[in-house]
């Protein structure tokens, strides 16, 4: 079976050995570079930072940076790597561009994201958005690794398409279809955006770091990057503003 039909079958595929051993070693170097020179930037106000509750103390942990290759060269070369664009290319039978990108730490007692789909109703939200899964350390059910459920894509957005992002009831799902992306650094996953996925929290002594870069395809409005972090920028701004969280800024 092709790559795209295994993708148009399930809404996920797994390509294995993408990436060298030496050039994960490069981009893992560079993120804990990041982490630690960019270590002013981790503030609960920050938009570019996202959030965590530690499983078991319930402590506030950080999770990501969002976008990332502005501050990381190596991981910026990744997202824009050819092997990658060769992939979705396959996938696609189309040109992709690159919509967004974050690196996801989920250090040592990280809770999980619940259920969900990633495609959200807005009005410059490709429905082609998908999810490019690269990750740096091996992931797996101990870690917490991503956990999705093939087939379902084909129903599109299984939530009120109302532009605000929503949990899945678990009901939605039969688990018994459960896939954990369960990858080896240099694997890549990509799923589409209305694949429901999850992932459980990290009870393991090993961070799960992990890429997740998005992309389009370009005849599915070009490249759109740039207005989409707007877009999220003031879409941030504003959920913040309904919990009464004020004084955000995104550095």
């Amino acid at each position: 079976m092709s790559r795209r039909a295994e993708y148009e079958r399930d809404g996920f595929v797994i390509v294995r050995n993408v990436f060298t051993a030496a050039e994960i070693a490069e981009a893992l170097a560079d993120a804990e570079r990041v982490e630690t020179e960019f270590a002013s930037l981790k503030d609960t106000l920050n938009r570019r930072c996202r959030w965590q509750d530690n499983a078991l103390t319930g402590e506030c942990q950080f999770d990501a940076f969002d976008p990332i290759i502005d501050l990381s060269p190596a991981c910026a070369r990744m997202a824009r790597d050819s092997r990658l664009f060769s992939i979705l290319a396959d996938i696609y039978g189309d040109e992709a561009c690159l919509f967004k990108d974050k690196l996801i730490f989920k250090h040592p007692g990280a809770k999980g994201y619940a259920l969900h789909q990633d495609w959200i109703a807005w009005k410059r939200f490709p429905r082609s958005f998908n999810s490019l899964v690269v990750p740096l350390d091996p992931t797996d059910e101990a870690n917490g690794c991503t956990i999705v459920y093939p087939g379902y894509h084909r129903n599109g957005s299984l939530t009120e398409e109302d532009g605000n992002y929503h949990e899945l009831p678990a009901n939605t799902v039969d688990e018994a279809k459960a896939v954990p992306l369960v990858l080896a650094p240099g694997d890549i996953a990509v799923f589409s955006g209305f694949v429901p996925h999850r992932s459980n929290a990290n009870l393991s002594d090993r961070p799960r770091r992990q890429l997740y870069f998005s992309y389009t395809k370009r005849s599915d409005g070009g490249d759109l990057r740039e207005q989409h972090y707007a877009d999220f920028q003031e879409w941030l701004i504003k959920k913040y503003d309904e919990y009464g969280k004020k004084g955000t800024y995104f550095r």
